[in-house]
This record gives structure tokens, sequence and C-alpha cells, in this order.
């Protein structure tokens, strides 16, 4: 055995494969989305815990949303967005665009797919959802933030999660 192939062999074992918790099978994300946003949405919905990084103009906000949509059609529970204050808003218009109902909401809600802000996260319950998205997760780089801390806390036992920004490493 050559050098290179027993080289080969130790990175194979000391590769990690986070196993698929996903939706299997053909998944229709809405037609009306582009290529590369259909691939990154149903590529996130068969991994069921992951993360899209799109640069700014790409569609994350879209992308979300029908990750979010096919979430809670698939599995009958409840969805909620996290994001910054100044984005909520306009998710749900976005939404609403494309046909997609996000309610916002600060004091937890009943509705299928919710969104609020981050400082309004003491006000859910990870078990009241089937899924969670991060939007502008980039919030998540500081390793002893409270809000990193209280996200991992709330949706360790969340079954779907996903992370959307398009700063995924810092950017200082």
């Amino acid at each position: 055995m050559s050098d290179a192939d027993s080289y080969s062999q130790f990175l194979r074992r000391k590769l990690s494969v986070v196993p698929r918790t996903g939706i299997a099978g053909e998944i229709r994300a809405d037609g009306s989305l582009f290529d590369h946003q259909r691939v990154l949405t149903n590529w996130a919905l068969r991994r069921g815990s992951a993360a899209i990084f799109a640069d700014t103009g790409l569609g994350k906000t879209i992308m979300q949303c029908e990750w979010a949509r096919v979430v809670q059609e698939h599995t009958g529970g409840r969805v909620l967005i996290v994001a910054p204050l100044a984005v909520a808003d306009q998710t749900v218009r976005e939404a609403a665009r494309f046909g997609i109902n996000v309610t916002y909401s600060r004091t937890g809600g009943t509705t299928p797919i919710t969104i609020t802000n981050y400082d309004m996260l003491s006000a859910f319950d990870g078990i009241d959802f089937a899924g969670v998205v991060l939007d502008e997760s980039s919030i998540l780089k500081s390793f002893n933030g409270a809000t990193r801390n209280q996200l991992i806390e709330r949706f360790a036992s969340t079954r779907f999660k996903l992370a959307c920004t398009a700063t995924p490493a810092p950017n200082d």
C-alpha cells in the first residue's frame, strides 16, 4: 500500500458526515423560484438541517419562505423564522408576493409560519415548532453570544433547521 493510499484511508476515517434528517424523495418547491433557488431549497429540505450562504440579491428570503412552506405542509407543524427586526416586515411582504402566508408576532403566535425578531426569541418555545429558520444567521458568529446559546438550547430537538446569510465568515 502506498503512502497516498494510507493517507486517503486516514482522511476517510476522519470524515464526519451528518445524517440527513429531512424530506426523502422528490420535493416540489414552488415553480416560480429560479433554478438556483429551487436547487438550494430542495437540497436544504432533503438535508433537514442546512445552511444557505448566498450572496446579496440571490433570493435568500424567498428560499427560506419556500423552505418553511414545504416543511409546514410536510409535517403539519409550525415553522418559526427568526430575523433582525428591520428584516421581519420585508420578509412578510416578500412571502406574500409568492403566495406564502408569513405572520409577524412578538408574543408566540399560533400561525403555521411565524416570523419574529431575535430580541423576542424568549416569547417562543422551540418545542412548538417543527422547523426553524435563522435569517441573517451571521448572529451565530459570536461563539459566546447569549442569542446563539439561547437558539441552541431552544431548538436542540427541532428536526428541521435552516440558517441563511450572505456573510457566513467574519467580515471585519
